[in-house]
């Protein structure tokens, strides 16, 4: 009687990823303003999960609302500037 085996896949050691590469890390600090933004937009939203928003609170939200907008706006013309090769 013959016994047949599975054989085992050949296991390969995948190289060790040394973290986010130069050009990472550029486009992290490119999207630093819109992140942040985004932050505080969360912040003012969680300051009002568990009461009615105040006056205060509603200005609050939308600051950080047009904050965004602004940061997403600056973020797509240099983003449209850098890929044009820089003319405007």
């Amino acid at each position: 009687m013959k016994h047949i085996a599975a054989l085992p896949a050949p296991v390969t050691a995948l190289p060790v990823d040394g973290g986010p590469t130069a050009a990472e890390l550029d486009a992290i600090e490119l999207e630093m303003p819109l992140i942040l933004a985004g932050v505080d937009l969360l912040d003012a939203q969680i300051m009002t999960l568990d009461r009615t928003p105040t006056e205060l609170d509603q200005q609050r939200i939308r600051r950080a609302r047009r904050k965004i907008l602004a940061a997403r706006r600056d973020l797509t013309n240099r983003t449209l500037t850098v890929q044009s090769g820089g003319a405007a």
